[in-house]
């Protein structure tokens, strides 16, 4: 059976956070999905507010720190990630931004993607194609078409007959990242065995 890694990073400051809250569910609705096409499936998730003084230093000696770098490695060494962050002035976090701004552009290129946020009204919802869409676009990520925005009275609404409540949302948007996932090729381990271009070439004329 294939092994998953899924990994939610959470740039919420607050304990307990709706930042936090938004990507456990996130995280959740994907593994459930997962579950039921009979993959198994390793979750972990990133507080950035924990490494916020390692990601500081980091732009200061240009040298991550042990922790600071297992958690980039986990990051870019998962087949699925949750990116949520909390929305200030109308964009993303400088927290959130500040840590994906240490990963290598390249790194993510073909990772799935489910982004969201929170915040305190339904009007910042645009941040998410503003601002978080974008960079994870530059990232040359896979992201999910179903982004989640979280307002404060979201939590505990069930929608009306014109709008799905938060967890529909959820649900759809877990469902859309863990289809993409379940879609994408099993990617190469460091601990996987390199054939060579030439051996796989010969391999080729002997079939």
């Amino acid at each position: 059976m294939r092994t998953l890694k899924l990994v939610a990073v959470s740039a919420g400051l607050s304990s307990p956070s709706s930042t936090r809250l938004l990507a456990d569910r996130l995280l959740q609705a994907a593994r459930y999905r997962l579950a039921e096409q009979e993959y198994a499936v390793d979750v972990e998730v990133v507080e950035l507010r924990d490494l916020a003084v390692d990601i500081a230093k980091n732009f200061v000696t240009g040298f991550p720190s042990e922790k600071l770098q297992e958690t980039i490695d986990k990051v870019t060494g998962a087949d699925g990630v949750i990116a949520v962050s909390p929305v200030f002035t109308a964009s993303y976090s400088g927290l959130f931004k500040s840590f994906f701004d240490l990963i290598d552009p390249s790194a993510l290129t073909g990772t799935p993607v489910l982004i969201g946020a929170t915040g305190g009204t339904a009007r910042h919802s645009l941040a998410l194609d503003h601002a978080l869409r974008p960079l994870f676009a530059y990232l040359r990520a896979l992201i999910a078409p179903t982004a989640v925005y979280a307002a404060s009275e979201d939590w505990g609404s069930g929608g009306d007959e014109y709008t799905e409540g938060l967890p529909s949302r959820i649900t759809r948007a877990g469902n859309e990242f863990a289809d993409l996932i379940a879609s994408r090729p099993e990617r190469a381990r460091e601990d996987d065995e390199v054939v060579p271009f030439e051996k796989q070439l010969a391999d080729l004329r002997l079939d």
